[in-house]
Formats: C-alpha cells, sequence, structure tokens
C-alpha cells in the first residue's frame, strides 16, 4: 500500500525542478518485496528543453523493422518526438489501417485510453491536465501510452482508476504535495506493505528526513522504461493488447497536435485530417524567378509565424507575486517569478513584450504592458518589466503583489517584414542590382569586370594589423560584388569585417549597411567599427532603447537627445521628461522633430547598424544602401537576410560560418521544409566558394587541433603559442601538464528533468562544481570560467548544486556563466567546463551528434578545456569515438576521483555508423507495416542521403532547431585517426540530390574501428578481452580487428547489464553489492560519481 498524510496509506515523493525522474534501477537499494518491479534499459533519446522535444531510438518492443543488410539506415518517425510531423501526405494516411478495436467503440467505458481503447482499471491512469486516460500499453513505442502523452502534451499529474489496488489516488509527495510525476519516487518503508512517495528535492534530500522511519538513501523513480512501475500502474494482458486499437506513433502525434484545438477529437478524426495535405513545399536550390522564390519561402515564413504566435499565446502564468520598483527614468518596474521558465515551457528573452494583469479584491481590475529588461540568471530567478508609460500612472496597483497574471503579447513585425522583403524583391527592380538578383536566384551570371584601386595599406586605425588571410579576405571582397567569408572560431572575423566596412566606406563614397541577427553581434561589431573613426549609428527597436548596452552612446535615440542643435526639440523633451506627458499639440510636434533629427543623422553617417530585421525599420525605408555587410549571416534564415539586402544593394558581404550553428527555427516542418538552411549555406551549395579565414588567436593550440582536422580539412593555424595560452599560476591536475585539457569519464546515469522534455545527470553536475570550485581555488576569476551543457535540465541543475554544495563562496559560485552551447556561440572563456550529460545503454546522445553543436563547445576555451562525459556511451558515435581517441592518444582520458586522476583503461569498440543505435532485439516489421523506406513520404526514406558518418548529420532531435545542412569534408592527409573518413559534401537542400559517396555504401560494411570490434556485434568489451588476454587489443592497444571468431567469447564478461539483469543479481545475491552484479560500493563524494579502471570497462560501479 501507499502511506499518505491523509490517511497514512501513501507517501509520495517528487524531485526537484532541478532533478528528473528516470533513474537506472541499479543505483538504489530495494527491498525484496519491491524487487520484484520491473526494471529494463528504455529507449528515451533526444529531449531538450532548448529545445521542446523528445527523440527515442526504437529498442526492444518498440524497435522497427531495419533491414538485415541496412546499418546505416536511420528511423525518421519517432514515438518519442514531441514535435514529430504530424500531417502526412493524402495517399499515404488513407493507406494506414487505424486498426479499428474489435469491440464497438461506443461500447468504450469512459475511462478506456485514448490512444487505443485498453480500459483495465488497473492498467490505465487519468491525466488530471486533459481529464483524458491513457494506459501502461506502449504497442508501437518505446514508451507506454500514459508516458508518451505526459511528455508531448506537457502535462505533470495523474490520477489512479477508483477500482485500482490503490484506489483513485492523485500522486502526490507525501512533504510538500508536488504533484509532477516526472519528480515522484518511492521509497519501501520499514513495513513490506508499505511505501513512501517523496520528491527528491528537497523533501527526499532533506536531512530532517532521516529522523523518518525510511531509508532516503533507497528513492527510486515512479517512471522506469518511459513507463510507470507496475505495481502502481499494471501493464495490459496480452489478451487486452490483442484486442486494442494500434496507433503508430505519427497518428499519435496528430491526434496530440488535433487536442490542441479540438479536445474532444477522436481517432476516427484521423482519417478526415488525412484529407488535408499540408507539407509545404521545400526550398529549391535555383528559382525560376522572384515569383517562384517568394512562392516557396511565402508558406514557410506564414508557417513559422503561426507556430511562434501559437507557442507565445499559450504562454500565461497566474497567480505571480510581484515587486514593485522605479527605475532611473521614472517607469514602473515590476519583477516576477515565471515557474513556466524553470520548466523549461517559456523561453524568454530581453525586448519582448509582456502584459501584466491584476484581478484581486484589493482595487479594480487592471491591465499594463512592458518590455522585458532582465531575464533569471545565476543572480537572480526574476522576469523584470518596465511598464509602458499610458495617460494616468496612478492607475499603476503598486500596492498591489498578489494575484496577478502575465502573458506574451506576440508581435509580427519581424515574419511581416520578411514577407514585405520577399515581395519588394520581386516587384522592385531597383531592390538589387541585376546580378545580384540572379545570383539570390541561384541562376549561373558572370561577373562583370569591376575597376577597383586597392588601398596602399589594408590595416586600419584602432584596430590590429592583419595577417594573411584576413588581408587576402578583404582584397577578394573590394573586388567582387557578392562575397562569403567563413570565419572558424578564434580567426578574427570582427575585425576583418570592420575593416572591409572601413575600406568600402573609404573607396566607394556611399553609406554601408551592416546587420547581423542578434543585437549582441550587431553591439560587438558596431564597437569595432566605431574605434576606425567613422561616423556610426546603432538604430535599435523602439522596445530596447532603454536596454543599456556598450554602444548606447552610439544609438539613433541617444544622438537625438545628445543633439542641442535643435532648442525647440530640447525644451519639448526636457518637458517631458519633467511632467511625463505633452498636450496633443506638443506630442505632435515633438514627434516631427524627432523625426526630423534622426533623418538627419542617418543620412549623415557613414555606417549604419541594426539586426537583419531591424533593416526593415520603417526610418530606413527610404534610403538606398549600396553596400550591406551581414555578419553571423548563417545563423539567420535566409529571407531573414532578404530584409537589408532589398534595400538597393549592390556589393553585398555575407560573413559567417556554416561549420557552426544555423538558424533557429520553431517549426518542425518549416524546418525540415529547408527554412532552416541560411542564404550563406544555399550559396555554398552554388558552389560559391568561401573566403576563409584561417589563422585562429583564441584556443591553446593543443585545443585548436581537433577542431581544425575535423571541421576545417586541417586548415586552421595557431596565431598563439603553446607558451601564451599556458596558464602555469592555476594549479590544475591536468593529465599532460603542458597540455590544458581533458576528458573526465563520469558513468552517472542521465534522468528526465522535472519539465518533462530535458536531461541532467546529477553525478555530472556534482563533478562540475568540484572542477569550478578547483579552479577558484588555484586563482581563476569565476567571470572566466564557462559552464556548457546542451541540455536546459542540466544547466538548472548545474546553477542548483554550486549554490548548494559548493564549498567556495556562494557569491563566487553565481558569477560563474553557465549556458547552452547556443548561448556560447561567438564568445569565449578561459575555461570551460562541458557538461555532456546523456548517459545509458541504448537511447543514443539525441543531439549531442550534431557535429556544429559540438565544434561550438570544443572552441569556445582559450586556456583550459574539461569534458566530463561517458566515454562507454559517447563512443558509440562516430564523431565522439574520434574524438574520444583523439584525447586518448594524448593520455588525456582519465578517470577516477578529481583528487586522483587517472589514466583511463578504456577500449572503444567500433562506432554504430548508424546514429539511430542498434538493439540487440530481432528485427520488428514496421509500425503500421509499412516496408523500410517508404514512410509516409512515398518511395524512399526521407533520409535515404544520410550514410549514417559524421559528415553528414542531420538532427535527430527537433529540439536542435539550428540547421545542421552543410559542413566539412575532411582532409584525409591529416592525423591518422581520420584515415578511415573519405571526403564528402555535407547533405544539400532538401529534394537536392546528394553527391555521390565512395564509402560506407548501404549494405556494405562499414570502416572498421581502430579500437577493435564494436560492442554492439560481440556483446563483450574490447577491454575485457585485453584483460583476458584475448588477441588483438591489449591495454591501450590499438588494433584494426576486433576479437575474431575464434575467440573464446564466453570467459568475457558482459559490457553492461540491463536494469532487470541487474535487479535480478541483486535480488539472488541476498542484497549484496558487488562490482559483479553493477550495484557497486558507495564511494566517498570524489569517487562515488566515477569508476575505476576495471569496472568501467565490465560495466561495474554505478553510483
Amino acid at each position: 500500500m501507499i502511506s499518505t498524510k491523509a490517511e497514512d496509506q501513501q507517501i509520495e515523493e517528487e524531485v526537484t525542478t532541478m532533478e528528473g525522474a528516470f533513474q537506472h534501477l541499479g543505483n538504489h537499494l530495494l527491498s525484496d518485496n519491491t524487487a520484484t518491479i520491473k526494471a529494463g534499459a528504455d529507449d528515451f533519446a533526444g529531449i531538450d528543453p532548448d529545445e521542446s522535444l523528445l527523440y527515442g531510438k526504437y529498442g526492444g518492443r518498440g524497435g522497427r523493422r531495419r533491414a538485415d543488410d541496412d546499418d546505416n539506415q536511420t528511423e525518421l518517425y519517432d514515438d518519442d518526438d514531441i514535435d514529430s510531423l504530424t500531417s502526412m501526405p493524402v495517399g499515404a494516411m488513407k493507406d494506414l489501417d487505424l486498426g479499428r478495436p474489435q469491440e464497438d467503440e461506443r461500447e468504450l467505458p469512459p475511462h478506456a485510453c485514448a490512444y487505443c481503447g485498453i480500459h483495465s482499471p488497473s492498467s490505465v491512469v487519468k491525466c488530471l491536465g486533459c481529464n483524458k486516460w491513457f494506459c501502461s500499453a506502449r504497442g508501437n513505442a518505446t514508451s507506454s501510452h500514459v508516458v508518451n502523452h505526459l511528455v508531448r502534451a506537457r502535462h505533470k499529474e495523474v490520477q489512479l482508476h477508483p477500482e485500482s489496488t490503490l484506489g483513485d489516488t492523485v500522486l502526490e509527495c507525501y512533504n510538500c504535495g508536488t504533484k509532477n510525476v516526472f519528480l515522484l519516487g518511492f521509497i519501501p518503508a520499514k513495513s513490506d506493505t508499505v511505501v513512501v512517495l517523496l520528491c527528491r528535492q528537497p523533501c527526499a534530500a532533506n536531512t530532517s528526513s532521516k529522523d523518518m522511519s525510511w531509508d532516503t538513501s533507497r528513492w527510486q523513480p515512479l517512471i522506469e522504461e518511459r513507463a510507470f512501475l507496475t505495481w502502481l500502474v499494471a501493464t495490459p494482458s496480452d489478451a487486452e493488447q490483442l484486442r486494442a486499437r494500434h496507433l503508430t506513433p505519427p497518428m499519435i502525434a496528430k491526434l496530440e497536435e488535433m487536442w490542441k484545438d479540438n479536445n474532444f477529437a477522436t481517432v476516427a478524426d484521423l482519417e478526415a485530417a488525412a484529407s488535408i495535405d499540408d507539407e509545404p513545399t521545400p526550398v529549391q536550390l535555383k528559382y525560376d524567378d522572384p515569383y517562384h522564390y517568394q512562392n516557396i519561402f511565402g508558406p514557410l515564413v506564414k508557417m513559422e509565424s503561426d507556430y511562434d504566435k501559437k507557442l507565445k499565446e499559450a504562454q500565461s502564468e497566474d497567480g505571480l507575486t510581484v515587486r514593485w520598483d522605479y527605475g532611473l527614468n521614472n517607469k514602473h518596474l515590476v519583477s516576477f517569478e515565471l515557474h513556466k521558465i524553470e520548466s523549461g515551457d517559456v523561453k524568454l528573452a530581453v525586448g519582448d513584450e509582456m502584459r501584466l494583469r491584476y484581478k484581486g479584491e484589493l482595487r479594480p481590475a487592471w491591465e499594463g504592458v512592458g518590455y522585458v529588461i532582465k531575464i533569471p540568471n545565476n543572480q537572480s530567478d526574476e522576469v523584470t518589466l518596465e511598464l509602458r508609460k499610458a495617460g494616468n500612472e496612478k492607475t499603476v496597483p503598486t500596492e498591489c503583489t498578489h494575484n496577478f497574471s502575465a502573458d506574451y503579447v506576440w508581435k509580427a513585425t519581424s515574419y511581416d517584414r520578411m514577407q514585405y522583403a520577399m515581395k519588394t524583391f520581386a516587384v522592385d527592380d531597383m531592390s538589387v542590382s541585376g546580378y545580384i538578383f540572379h545570383k539570390l536566384l541561384g541562376h549561373d551570371v558572370a561577373v562583370a569586370p569591376q575597376k577597383t584601386t586597392m588601398p596602399k595599406k589594408f590595416s586600419v586605425p584602432g584596430l590590429p594589423d592583419l595577417n594573411t588571410s584576413q588581408i587576402a579576405a578583404i582584397k577578394a571582397v573590394l573586388s567582387t560584388p557578392l562575397s562569403l567569408i567563413q570565419g572558424p572560431p578564434g580567426t578574427g572575423k570582427t575585425v576583418t569585417s570592420a575593416t572591409i566596412i572601413y575600406h568600402l566606406c573609404k573607396m566607394n563614397n556611399g553609406q554601408v549597411l551592416v546587420c547581423a541577427p542578434s543585437n549582441v553581434a550587431v553591439d560587438q561589431l558596431c564597437e569595432r567599427i566605431h574605434r576606425t573613426g567613422l561616423k556610426v549609428v546603432r538604430l535599435t527597436a523602439k522596445s530596447r532603447e532603454d536596454v543599456e548596452s556598450s554602444v548606447s552612446f552610439l544609438a539613433l535615440h541617444e544622438q537625438v537627445r545628445m543633439n542641442d542643435s535643435n532648442g525647440e526639440l530640447v525644451k519639448l523633451a526636457q518637458l517631458k521628461s519633467e511632467l511625463g506627458e505633452l498636450s496633443s499639440q506638443d506630442e505632435k510636434k515633438f514627434k516631427q522633430l524627432t523625426k526630423a533629427a534622426e533623418r538627419d543623422i542617418l543620412h549623415n553617417a557613414d555606417v549604419v547598424c541594426c539586426t537583419c530585421v531591424g533593416a526593415g525599420d520603417p526610418r530606413l525605408s527610404k534610403m538606398k544602401f549600396r553596400n550591406v555587410l551581414i555578419d553571423e549571416s548563417t545563423q539567420s534564415a535566409e529571407p531573414e537576410c532578404m530584409i537589408p539586402l532589398v534595400l538597393g544593394c549592390k556589393q553585398v558581404v555575407l560573413v559567417g560560418d556554416h561549420k557552426q550553428l544555423g538558424p533557429v527555427i520553431m517549426n518542425k516542418k518549416a524546418a525540415k521544409a529547408g527554412l532552416n538552411q541560411s542564404l550563406f549555406e544555399r550559396l555554398v551549395n552554388l558552389r560559391l566558394v568561401p573566403i576563409r579565414l584561417n589563422i585562429q588567436y583564441r584556443m591553446h593550440p593543443c585545443l585548436s587541433e581537433f577542431p581544425s582536422n575535423m571541421f576545417y580539412d586541417g586548415s586552421l593555424q595557431n596565431g598563439v603559442t603553446h607558451k601564451e595560452r599556458l596558464r602555469r599560476d592555476v594549479d590544475f591536475p591536468w593529465p599532460v601538464s603542458d597540455t590544458p585539457m581533458m576528458f573526465w569519464s563520469n558513468l552517472g546515469n542521465e534522468e528526465i528533468s522535472a519539465s518533462g522534455t530535458s536531461y541532467l545527470n546529477r553525478t555530472e553536475a556534482s563533478n562540475v562544481e568540484k572542477i569550478v570550485t578547483r579552479f577558484f581555488k588555484a586563482g581563476v576569476k569565476p567571470l572566466d570560467i564557462g559552464v556548457i551543457t546542451p541540455y536546459e535540465g542540466q544547466r538548472s541543475y548545474i546553477v542548483s548544486t554550486m549554490q548548494n554544495t559548493g564549498t567556495f563562496k556562494k557569491e563566487s559560485y553565481k558569477e560563474v556563466e553557465v549556458a547552452s552551447v547556443d548561448a556560447f556561440q561567438g564568445r569565449e572563456k578561459d575555461f570551460i567546463v562541458l557538461s555532456c550529460v546523456r548517459s545509458n545503454d541504448n537511447q543514443g546522445i539525441g543531439f549531442l551528434s550534431d557535429p556544429r553543436r559540438l565544434n561550438v563547445a570544443l572552441t569556445r576555451a582559450k586556456y583550459g578545456l574539461v569534458i566530463i562525459g561517458n566515454p562507454k556511451v559517447l563512443s558509440k558515435h562516430e564523431l565522439w569515438h574520434h574524438l574520444l581517441v583523439h584525447f586518448k592518444d594524448r593520455k588525456c582520458l582519465v578517470e577516477g576521483p578529481l583528487t586522483n586522476l587517472q589514466t583511463s583503461l578504456l577500449q572503444f569498440g567500433k562506432p554504430r555508423t548508424a546514429y539511430r543505435q542498434k538493439t540487440n532485439q530481432p528485427p520488428r516489421p514496421n509500425a503500421g507495416g509499412f516496408p523500410n523506406g517508404n514512410r509516409f513520404n512515398g518511395p524512399g526514406s526521407i533520409r535515404d542521403f544520410d550514410a549514417g558518418s559524421m559528415l553528414s548529420y542531420i538532427p535527430d532531435d527537433v529540439s536542435s532547431i539550428h540547421s545542421s545542412l552543410g559542413g566539412a569534408g575532411l582532409n584525409t592527409t591529416y592525423p591518422p585517426i581520420f584515415s578511415s573518413f573519405t571526403p564528402e559534401q555535407w547533405p544539400g537542400l532538401p529534394g537536392v540530390p546528394p553527391v555521390g559517396r565512395s564509402g560506407n555504401k548501404r549494405g556494405g560494411r562499414a570502416t572498421e574501428s581502430i579500437a577493435g570490434e564494436s560492442v554492439a556485434n560481440s556483446e563483450y568489451t574490447d577491454a575485457s578481452a585485453s584483460v583476458i588476454g584475448a588477441k588483438g587489443v591489449g591495454q591501450g592497444g590499438v588494433s584494426l580487428h576486433g576479437p575474431g571468431s575464434t575467440d573464446t567469447i564466453h570467459n568475457m564478461r558482459p559490457a553492461s547489464y540491463s536494469h532487470s539483469d541487474r535487479l535480478k543479481q541483486y535480488v539472488e545475491s541476498g542484497g549484496r553489492m558487488g562490482p559483479g552484479n553493477g550495484f557497486g560500493r558507495r564511494y566517498d563524494d570524489d569517487e562515488k560519481s566515477v569508476s575505476t579502471a576495471f569496472h568501467s570497462q565490465i560495466g561495474g560501479g554505478f553510483d
């Protein structure tokens, strides 16, 4: 029974917002009566908050059939993908058998599963978010129907059926009452018939709980294998599952999507939905004319706009407690905490507009609109709004602090400007020059001869001297009407861009429009340009005029305010500041004078800087810019780049790096159709060769070696020496004293975070804190340390862990920036700690497999890099396999406590060539009965071009909303670890046939690993083979041949045990925990997060 506070029959437990509820059973002790709870490896991959979707690899019962000779085939539709494409071509869904249950639909009771119709009281639970019932059957998926729904719908609370063994219990924490099932777990009480439900933090972790009658160290999550534990929600019988309705994962995804608009939609409505074919036309490499261009991109922009609107308008929160203050400009400031941000449900940025409402009893209802000026960070969890002044300021309810609600004010400005730019491109002959016009459409046109007098000196005032590659890039740009500059990390592309702008101004005597997709990038470039002595104006959106930046003094509104040449404007501005408002006549006059002053400043400027969307500001509509430079252009969607280009450009410079993260596209269908590809990338695919800057000044040479070889054909040269990038004053246990990098092997388990859509890893978070503390003690300043993690759940948990367990000053930990890979792009820190998070047996590594994301993460550090991760899991992916070999060859792959790091003896098996890992289960037919390569999209798989190579990566996680088209071939003349690669072009546009490949043919044998046979093939580790003296691979050895058919595999230990195997051994051994059963002893703080060399190879030593 379950002990509750009310009845002493149910005690419930919940996990902290920073923690997930998905944890390996081997981490906790169970009493014999609870040891029968089913446990096993599950297929849960790719959850991400940033990232708002889940991708799973189909293993075990959920695995779809894969051709026996087709190891490279990948699965496109995943049950665990929240935002998987829910619409299907008409013909595809019409052919589907919706699998009607044998019993009449009308006979199903109200508590029947909304997916499959199963209605056994012990097997169903009620979702309190939508009042629908779901069962614990899996069908064709790898997760139970109830967990599948909770994740997709972002619901978190459930109630058991009244006729179930435990009655109509609402699952909640015994101590604090939290009902988030992703946070809840149980602890066996001293009585064999009672379990206690507690939340992991703070309740289960609270020291006061030690006085209770249960052992909190035995806490176990309620959800294992993406299903509730069977003693809580039983698995339906085989007979019930045979009679049930069978829905494919895409059909479930479609049904969930329909419920967002119609909560009463049923499976029968899927047939009607199948008649609507809303698949967008994919982008092309070339276009017939601008109308063709507009007809392709217009619907994609509209699709993204509608999705963004729906997402923002759904993000409201009630019951807020606020705090009032006044800003320096006498405007009201209001601060409050948004709990949806903590759970990853809300994305917020400075400048966003929000509406605040009061509906309490202390005064009449009120609402006001303001701009976000501060978002949560390490120092505070509060959001701060600056309210817009609107008439009588006395109505603002500053005396009230409770009963407020907040929602987003969605604006279509950016999308409208994209659509207008494409329309202008089509109808205005003067929008771009003829040459640019045809190049943008992909037409083959010869560039007209262009006479250019090159400057005698390329270096400019206020900026560093240039190197040879930068000078070559500037020469090429000045003599070409359309140029691409590729700036790998740390190569000085901002300095190069500023120098180009200086020469364009001096040579052409025309204004230059400088844009970038983000305000941060614009500010950085604006500051560099100002140093050259040019007259620069920073044009900002009205909503950001009060946001402080390093170039605020260059902002247009500041230059107008500081301009005292117009006495009348100065007087009116002063009067408005004092009174807060002007009479209607004075206000009209004030606006007229302000517009005139802005127009004069803009026309007299040498350079105008703004975001790409800002280029559509009405204040620039009457201006023509002959020269346009777009920095970070690879982070802009193509229609966004068009906004500044249609202002009369004749010379265009696109600066970026298509080997780093691409545009942010929220709508999966729009991204899949190609909206996530930048103009820069499309021009590269059109064989317009970018000019690459090849001397990097950021990283220690040992840190630049791998990115150079893997992503840039080995072309990066070091502009800094080993000595210049070695901090000998920092006492840190680098494995090789003059090589400041290491990969610290951690085998802690990944868990689902509170949001249900992200991951965290408590072991890695604890060790991040230890590393940061060690840096502090060595004299490194907090602001010089950066912590990167791909998952929001881990980011939040690391911040919490450092505050709660850090032994240094709390304020120091607050100053350490902990952020996603995306947030760190374009930035650098002296020392970087990278937490990989993913650690599982067969769920994969999600979007960690994105080479662009890894490239960014590896290239942020100047003086030192520490990577924390599970090499056994990561090495199964080809890209990470080579990274780990790189670290191992340099003796920088270590394990053990931080105080006594030892070189890891782990041997790597052959990486899985297909990114979706194979399972150990026999092949199964495809869900829905479709043959391989025909998944709702006609003949051939959507991903037929993906040969499984790292270099042909397309993200498996839509939460990885960055484009991953484009990339680098590999120069096989570089280090031996890359010799198995063949040069290949990264995938082109959707619908465009890829360049043929010479390696890894479908069905052929994959390239052999340099570290022995695959664990997937042999089921045993090479390390174990070396321990028992198997031929081919010894300790630290390298072999191109794994254990042959003559190897005696019976004496080898399994690479890892499934949860059920671990539990079985534990029970059979009478609760004794030894290295053989995978439970391991409790280590001290440093030890318990890592394995010994032996345990790391045989699968023991789990925390």
